[in-house]
């Protein structure tokens, strides 16, 4: 299951930093706006201290963690929307992913230049979703002159339906209210799907403090990103990038050693990691054994058949039944037998409806 994230924010923000640290790699990451042209993707495995868990009780032959990826985009400034700086392959590349991570600066640095000259994340965010609106707004007025024409001539129900979803998303925009916050329908869903726009993607604000400001209580830039989010539902996680690129050179036990005497239990990046598996409604099942222990990366609401083809086509196409426990009753009893034993193992057809911790033996027959 192949989905995607994207890493967005204006120039300097931290974002190829924080990309650094994602991947472990040193791509161009210079103190000058458009130091990243093309769009660079890493995967990321996501921590899970259940797997963790699995694995000492098994003690398997290989262990494989669920993965998903990260893409670095090339920094947008103000009138990307209009072809200004990178900014229709900045329009291009974000089109692409299924999520947007906004990297927003909330921190003061004079070596560091911002584009606009001072630090002002309201200013930036606002920047940012302005551009991603007009982006959408010059696809919907496009299509809704040709659709109307249409829809009005031929009075047919489908060109009818798409010719209001879309006056409603526009409606939406001019009054600044991104696609993402607008309650549509499973069918104007649908219309919308092809067109890939940019404000109905969901978004987690990062924001980028100092070292000094780690372990501390949230700065006034931080609260003010943190105030906008709640007005959009959106998450915000904090994080010193330079810090995560640091972390992720070193060994597990400075690494932990590290966070310690920055007075943090858990890296930023594993945060953001987490959060934006959440908000891609990803979750994870379990295949477990002495040769291997597997975490499989699943989107919420699919069944047991559908889950099962994760594996392998085979699976899906052949599907009998899926034998589950849940991660909770394995922990709790101690091994598969005693979870058998007290009756908590369960025989799961297609339609089953696949649990985040589940863990899953698939029958099929080909």
């Amino acid at each position: 299951m192949s989905l995607t994230a994207g890493i967005v924010g204006l120039p300097n923000v931290g974002k190829s930093t924080l990309f650094n640290a994602i991947t472990n790699k040193h791509i161009l990451a210079e103190n000058y706006p458009f130091a990243t042209i093309d769009p660079n993707v890493g995967v990321v495995t996501v921590p899970d201290e259940r797997q963790d868990k699995l694995v000492s009780m098994y003690n398997p032959k290989k262990n494989i963690s669920t993965a998903y990826e990260f893409t670095d985009i090339a920094g947008l400034v103000k009138g990307a929307s209009k072809g200004e700086g990178l900014g229709n392959k900045f329009l291009a590349h974000i089109r692409e992913v299924d999520a947007i991570v906004e990297v927003v600066r909330c921190f003061e640095n004079g070596k560091i230049i911002h584009v606009d000259g001072e630090v002002n994340p309201i200013r930036d965010i606002e920047t940012i979703n302005l551009e991603l609106s007009i982006a959408d707004l010059d696809i919907i007025t496009t299509r809704l002159e040709k659709v109307g024409k249409k829809a009005r001539t031929s009075k047919n129900k489908e060109d009818i339906l798409e010719l209001e979803t879309l006056e409603k998303a526009k409606k939406a925009l001019e009054e600044n209210v991104p696609l993402r916050q607008v309650s549509f329908t499973d069918e104007e869903k649908l219309i919308l799907k092809p067109f890939s726009f940019l404000t109905i993607k969901p978004i987690i604000y990062l924001a980028n403090i100092s070292e000094e400001e780690l372990g501390k209580e949230d700065n006034n830039y931080v609260k003010e990103v943190k105030d906008y989010a709640t007005r959009e539902d959106a998450k915000v996680v904090s994080l010193c990038a330079k810090v995560e690129e640091e972390l992720s050179e070193l060994s597990n036990e400075d690494k932990k050693e590290m966070l310690e005497a920055l007075g943090e239990e858990t890296s930023g990046l594993d945060k953001l990691i987490k959060a934006t598996y959440d908000l891609l409604g990803l979750a994870t099942y379990f295949t477990v054994g002495p040769d291997e222990v597997r975490a499989w990366t699943f989107k919420k609401g699919m069944n047991a058949k559908r889950c099962a083809g994760i594996i392998h086509t085979d699976f899906e196409k052949g599907f009998i039944r899926a034998e589950v426990i849940s991660y909770e009753d394995l922990i709790n009893y101690g091994s598969e037998l005693k979870v058998k034993e007290a009756g908590r193992a369960r025989l799961e057809g297609k339609d089953y409806l696949m649990q985040d911790g589940d863990i899953c033996h698939f029958r099929f027959n080909v």
